[in-house]
C-alpha cells in the first residue's frame, strides 16, 4: 500500500462534502497538472489518502482510500486528463496545519512544494502526520 495527499479548496469540494459520499465514494476531478496527473496513474486500489484543504485553512483534515483506481475525468471533454476515485474514511481529531507540518516535517513533498494537489506521502511521514493529528491507531 502507498501513500498520498490530495487537496482541494473547501469552497470547491470539502471534507464534509466527501464524507457525504459515503463509501462509494466520489471522483478526484479537476486535477490539470502533469506531474499530479502521473501521482494519480500510480495510485491503487486500497490505498490511503490524506484529505488536504488549501486556501485560508491549509490543513489536513481527514483520510480517503482510492476505491477505484485511475480513470478518464468527466469533467475533461479533451480526455487529457484522469482521475481517481476517493472514499472518506476517517476525520483527523486535530487539523494538521501547513505551518506545523512545514516545521516538523520539513523534507515532506507538501513543505517543498505545497502548490502540488496529488503528491506521493511517505509511511513515516504518515504515521507523524497521524500522530499529530490525534489519530492514535492510524489506518
Amino acid at each position: 500500500m502507498a501513500y498520498w495527499l490530495v487537496k482541494s479548496e473547501p469552497e470547491t469540494w470539502s471534507w464534509a462534502q466527501q464524507k457525504k459520499e459515503g463509501r462509494k465514494g466520489a471522483e478526484w476531478t479537476g486535477v490539470r497538472n502533469f506531474q499530479a496527473r502521473s501521482n494519480m496513474r500510480k495510485m491503487k486500489r486500497g490505498d490511503l489518502a490524506f484529505f488536504y484543504h488549501t486556501g485560508e485553512e491549509k490543513a489536513v483534515v481527514g483520510i480517503v482510500k482510492v476505491v477505484k483506481e485511475a480513470h478518464p475525468d468527466s469533467t475533461d471533454p479533451s480526455g487529457q486528463w484522469d482521475c481517481v476515485d476517493v472514499a472518506a474514511l476517517a476525520d483527523l481529531p486535530r487539523p494538521v496545519m501547513l505551518t506545523e507540518i512545514k516545521t516538523k516535517l520539513k523534507d515532506m513533498a507538501l513543505a517543498r512544494n505545497p502548490r502540488l494537489s496529488v503528491q506521493p506521502v511517505s509511511e513515516a511521514e504518515w504515521r507523524k502526520v497521524c500522530a499529530l493529528g490525534g489519530l492514535n491507531n492510524p489506518p
